[in-house]
């Protein structure tokens, strides 16, 4: 995995998590939706540059 995907990966998680709790803590449902997805879509990104690392070797 390239360095930079990683950290966008790491940093759109962090981003998602902070949303998330945030959210969760005024009581807004909709950032609380926000931040699950940002979190998720960080998931997604780490595991799809897992998955090309692991084909090119």
């Amino acid at each position: 995995m390239s360095a930079s995907e990683k950290a966008k990966a790491l940093a759109e998680q962090a981003i998602g998590k902070v949303k998330k709790e945030a959210g969760r803590a005024v009581g807004n449902e909709s950032a609380t939706a926000e931040g699950s997805a940002k979190e998720s879509k960080g998931a997604l990104r780490g595991a799809k540059e897992k998955a090309r690392d692991a084909f090119k070797g």
